[in-house]
């Protein structure tokens, strides 16, 4: 007769119910707890999970690469990083006969997010080739801006979340990855060429499913991968000279990183010796800038694209009630009490699942901006958002189940 198994889980913050899942089954087998939620196309058996209020990603893995991989994802939370968050790595898995089972990596479900496949099976535009591709490199170049070597950049690895009409993209699989003090320049390319291989493999794959169209040409969309990584990158990183007499234009480079979405934490200012021309380089550049900003106003934490089109509407409610003079804090809070949160509350519990509630309220402002033009003058906010939810959210694919 056997022993009982010995089952080993190591996490942080270890969650006590995850114990009761059926550790003595292969992952392909489970059926309790599952949740119909999307998948992307992985090498390991993967499966998406509901243990009490929390919902997992578990993965079937070697244990020196689970807990390799458990390691560095912790490393990138950290950091601060767009990735998924690692939860626990189980070991000492037995089937009822003793036979070994592989070691399981659990991770936090990423809430609203979707792999690229149920993108395009979604119906998606002809300009979604285009922006996985930003949302692809953006993500690169943030984490080789933190001394991240990927090793494995492709479509796969990634989940995207819609962020005010765009995507944010999180890395998923970290297998390969490696984190250094900084990168070459010969190993951020390396990443580059890994992605557009892989892409352009993707891409095929699509077409031949007949998920992108024949109109859509994969070598254009690989060659904008390394067209706006090498923009990007220069853009948070190159250096400019100017002369003593053109100051203003520190402040100009900081102001244009803060509209594409980043924050310089230092600035390398550096004066010839006559002190005629000044060279400045960031040294740290954080992404996020409006999230932050919303985050401090109003305490939401949403995608950084999100943050800044409710700032927008912030400003404008601003605006409107002729509130300039007023605390800009006190001012967020009325606008987040009197029109976030009751249009947020319109939203009827079957259809929760739908979208984000950031994202609801991005759409909510676009379909007011179409009823404005057709009506020919200013739409009420509330009547849009009743019209938006009645006519276009019940027509959604569902990304997430409702919590009512």
């Amino acid at each position: 007769m056997l022993g009982p198994v010995a089952l080993r889980i190591v996490a942080n913050r270890p969650d006590p119910a995850l114990v009761t899942l059926p550790w003595h089954l292969p992952l392909e087998e489970w059926e309790d707890h599952v949740v119909p939620l999307p998948r992307g196309i992985s090498r390991h058996v993967v499966r998406i999970v509901k243990v009490r209020d929390a919902v997992y990603a578990i993965k079937e893995t070697q244990e020196p690469i689970a807990f390799r991989e458990y390691r560095l994802l912790r490393d990138l939370q950290r950091l601060g990083l767009p990735a998924v968050v690692p939860s626990a790595v189980v070991a000492g898995r037995r089937s009822p006969d003793g036979a070994d089972l592989d070691v399981a990596l659990v991770t936090q479900h990423l809430r609203y997010s979707l792999p690229y496949r149920t993108l395009f099976s979604h119906g998606g535009t002809n300009e979604l080739p285009e922006t996985l591709v930003d949302a692809l490199v953006v993500l690169m170049v943030r984490l080789h801006l933190s001394g991240f070597f990927w090793g494995d950049v492709s479509l796969s690895n990634v989940l995207f979340r819609r962020s005010a009409g765009d995507l944010t993209a999180y890395l998923v699989d970290a297998e390969t990855g490696e984190l250094h003090p900084e990168l070459s320049d010969g190993q951020r390319h390396h990443d580059v060429t890994l992605a557009t291989e892989n892409v352009f493999a993707e891409l095929l794959d699509l077409q031949a499913g007949g998920l992108v169209g024949d109109d859509t040409d994969p070598h254009a969309v690989i060659g904008r991968i390394k067209d706006r990584y090498e923009a990007l990158w220069t853009e948070l990183t190159g250096a400019e000279e100017f002369t003593t007499d053109e100051m203003w234009r520190i402040e100009q480079r900081v102001e244009h990183l803060n509209a594409l979405g980043f924050d310089v934490a230092e600035l390398d200012i550096v004066t010839d010796w006559e002190g005629a021309t000044v060279r400045i380089r960031p040294q740290v550049v954080e992404a996020g800038h409006h999230r932050r900003e919303l985050l401090r106003l109003t305490g939401m934490d949403v995608e950084d694209n999100q943050a800044r089109r409710l700032l927008n509407d912030l400003a404008a409610y601003t605006a409107h009630h002729d509130l300039g003079g007023e605390d800009r804090g006190i001012v967020a809070g009325r606008w987040l009490t009197g029109v976030y949160e009751p249009i947020s509350t319109m939203v009827p519990g079957p259809l929760r699942g739908r979208l984000e509630p950031a994202e609801v309220f991005h759409e909510i402002l676009e379909h007011r901006w179409y009823l404005s033009e057709k009506a020919g003058h200013e739409v009420d906010i509330f009547e849009a958002a009743r019209s938006y939810i009645d006519s276009e959210l019940g027509q959604r694919p569902v990304e997430e189940p409702s919590d009512t």
